[in-house]
């Protein structure tokens, strides 16, 4: 009896000790900030994951027409933000770099204008550097504008355009370059 009572807590001991090392762990628990951001497409995302970490989904992709445009002025001038068809909410900055000639007194204009090409608000973008050079200065600029697009409005109307025009006191045609980037609003 002695050591049948032995042997029953020796195997209570020992399953004890096995069901410790062999069963599943509990998963850690990760507390996220209750930080949020704006994504290209006009969602907002706050931290989720291991890592806690913003998940955006894929920006849109660029049409064929419109990045070889954008490519064909890239010698000259590169947009940083926003992106192609990103979601402008007011006010957003804008910026990138442009070669030293796109300046004037370290300075050049952008326009934002709606589906339809009216110009709904304008900036300057300012050189954060000498821009009397032949290589690219970067820029940086804000923009504050009233959204033309209200909830209910057809999707067409969403449409609007960024224009960063390469200042030209000459008034010459001969020396008038823009890069024009589609955006879209967000009601």
């Amino acid at each position: 009896m002695k050591y049948a009572l032995f042997g029953l807590i020796a195997l209570a001991l020992i399953a004890g000790i096995a069901s410790t090392f062999l069963s599943p762990k509990e998963e850690e628990i990760i507390a996220c900030t209750m930080d949020a951001m704006v994504c290209a497409d006009g969602s907002m995302v706050g931290r989720s994951g291991p890592n806690c970490e913003f998940a955006c989904p894929p920006a849109p992709e660029v049409p064929g027409d419109i990045a070889a445009q954008i490519d064909a002025k890239s010698d000259k001038i590169k947009l940083t933000g926003p992106a192609p068809l990103a979601v402008v909410i007011n006010p957003f900055t804008i910026s990138g770099q442009a070669r030293g000639p796109w300046y004037f007194e370290a300075s050049f204009p952008i326009f934002l204008t709606n589906w339809d090409g009216l110009i709904i608000s304008q900036t300057v973008a300012a050189a954060q550097g000498d821009w009397m050079t032949e290589d690219f200065v970067p820029f940086v600029a804000e923009l504050d504008f009233v959204n033309p697009y209200k909830e209910g409005d057809p999707e067409f109307m969403k449409r609007g355009t960024l224009i960063l025009k390469k200042d030209n006191p000459s008034g010459l045609p001969e020396h008038d370059d823009a890069l024009e980037i589609p955006v879209q609003f967000a009601p």
